[in-house]
């Protein structure tokens, strides 16, 4: 099997302005790729930038795309791991576009096996319950959408903060009087304190019954997340200070995180997250698998991986109900509520539909 020619989309998708620590989202920044063989069958993914937090925007990604189509083609995409290799050859990072790639070569080996991809992964399926994420707003507002969200049949609900601290304990608090303490809150403050500031909001928040705080200092700050953990009893989870697997070993020799956030997006794909989950679980440290503002197609591989990955045990999967304006993806991940399912059928299951694709500005390699 050899790669004849890459299609390159920019897929944007509008969406309803989105605020966290480090900025607001009005459209999900986000490239579409599908990769077409000698043999008939393609393979399709997907990326989502998130210039505040990994680096890189669209424009970057579709430069990059390009580039790695052309490093491609005529190659055979079953060797997967000489493939990815070559592109962290070709240049360091980039990890956000890398994982669309990653994605394909995945979806397209499981097409090609005739099976869908977490079985090619050795996975089994199981109850996925994904939480929703109240953005960052006044205490009224926060508490108004978390309630809405509870009524709509929310299981756990993921909060953004990262402002002051006496701001940040005042929206959980307004979150917890409005919603009671039945539903679990998870917090994550996108680096947006300072060590100090951490202490006195972790320790301000611990009688909210918080299930645990991504994030909560810069990365640059991590060697301060040891003695970050002995200040709360609220656990802490890494999300922007772990990238790879050697991320994760380090953390967890330094005893700085209680839990990882796995994230294509950081990861640079499938190959490596599940390096991350297996490296977590020699360490005895449960994972979260989550993501930026992907569409179904993308979030459809991260339910795949999260079916062969029994380390994690947290899903922070909502990333297309974050208020996206369309739906442009067929087949793929199905909800059921807040509960996850997949369809069987070769490789992600997921595509994109056509009238849509003519919308979008178009390249092919």
């Amino acid at each position: 099997m050899k790669i004849t020619h890459t299609e390159i989309y920019r897929f944007s998708i509008p969406m309803e302005p989105f605020v966290i620590a480090t900025g607001t989202m009005e459209y999900a920044q986000n490239i579409f790729i599908r990769i077409h063989t000698d043999t008939g069958i393609s393979g399709v993914g997907e990326c989502s930038a998130f210039p505040m937090i990994v680096g890189e925007t669209q424009e970057t990604c579709l430069v990059l795309a390009r580039e790695f189509a052309y490093l491609w083609k005529g190659k055979d995409p079953l060797a997967i791991d000489d493939r990815l290799a070559e592109l962290d050859a070709f240049i360091a990072r980039n990890t956000t576009v890398k994982s669309a790639f990653d994605i394909a070569l995945y979806d397209l080996a499981a097409k090609h096996a005739g099976v869908p991809l977490y079985q090619y992964l050795g996975g089994a399926i199981r109850d996925i319950v994904t939480d929703i994420t109240v953005g960052i707003g006044s205490p009224e507002e926060m508490a108004a959408k978390a309630l809405a969200f509870k009524n709509q049949g929310a299981e756990v609900l993921k909060v953004k903060l990262g402002k002051t601290p006496t701001a940040d304990i005042a929206r959980i608090q307004a979150i917890r009087d409005a919603i009671g303490y039945r539903i679990p809150i998870r917090i994550d403050a996108n680096q947006g304190w300072s060590y100090e500031a951490a202490v006195e909001a972790l320790q301000g928040l611990q009688e909210l019954d918080i299930q645990f705080c991504e994030q909560p200092m810069r990365s640059y700050d991590d060697g301060l997340l040891p003695r970050l953990r002995k200040e709360t009893t609220i656990p802490l989870m890494a999300d922007e200070s772990c990238y790879d697997h050697r991320d994760a070993i380090r953390l967890a020799e330094q005893g700085g995180s209680d839990y990882f956030n796995i994230k294509f997006s950081k990861s640079g794909g499938i190959a490596e997250a599940l390096r991350i989950e297996q490296a977590a679980a020699q360490y005895g440290i449960p994972c979260m698998i989550g993501g930026m503002l992907e569409s179904r197609l993308a979030l459809s591989a991260k339910v795949h991986f999260a079916y062969a990955a029994p380390n994690v045990f947290f899903f922070d999967m909502d990333t297309c109900m974050l208020g996206h304006l369309e739906d442009p993806i067929t087949g793929g991940v199905q909800f059921n509520g807040y509960r996850i399912s997949l369809p069987e059928l070769p490789g992600i299951g997921a595509d994109v539909d056509d009238v849509f694709l003519q919308q979008c500005e178009r390249w092919e390699v």
